[in-house]
């Protein structure tokens, strides 16, 4: 068990790489919609960054309640 865990943080480390690359070519991109006083690109990649967020939290809030609601109907039966 142990050495799985090893493994699959080593391989998320191999892949944390690739994710770093992104940031720069995202500021290059708003940096330069700045200077030519377009403001779309930014408040694009804020948009997304904000749709990314909300996904996860979806996610979580839909796990959570499928969890509360078999763990209710789990008790009703045991109860």
């Amino acid at each position: 068990m142990m050495k799985k865990s090893l493994l699959t943080i080593g391989l998320m480390m191999l892949f944390l790489v690739d994710a770093f690359s992104q940031c720069p070519m995202c500021k290059a991109s708003v940096e330069s919609s700045q200077s030519s006083n377009t403001k779309s690109v930014g408040m694009g990649l804020n948009t997304g960054i904000l749709m990314l967020m909300g996904a996860v939290y979806v996610i979580l809030f839909t796990v959570g309640f499928l969890w509360y609601k078999n763990f209710k109907k789990s008790q009703e039966v045991n109860g």
